[in-house]
């Protein structure tokens, strides 16, 4: 009966490593998904912010080249 419990205790031991190994590969996978969207979505809303600096501009531009017309 010892060395029953004994072997059991070691290959207990052994399943327990391995199923924190599995559950830890898994929370690492979902973190870096996390980041790999977050990433993502910094790359959309700086492109976002990009073109509408250049729009902005654009308006400018044509503001300032009507004011500069009136002026003449």
């Amino acid at each position: 009966m010892s060395a029953f419990m004994t072997t059991l205790g070691r290959w207990g031991g052994i399943v327990t490593i391995i199923i924190l190994v599995i559950t830890l590969l898994r929370q690492l996978i979902a973190f870096f998904a996390f980041l790999m969207a977050a990433i993502k979505i910094l790359i959309v809303l700086a492109f976002v912010a990009v073109f509408l600096l250049i729009v902005l501009s654009m308006i400018r531009g044509s503001a300032r080249r009507r004011r500069d017309a009136e002026d003449i």
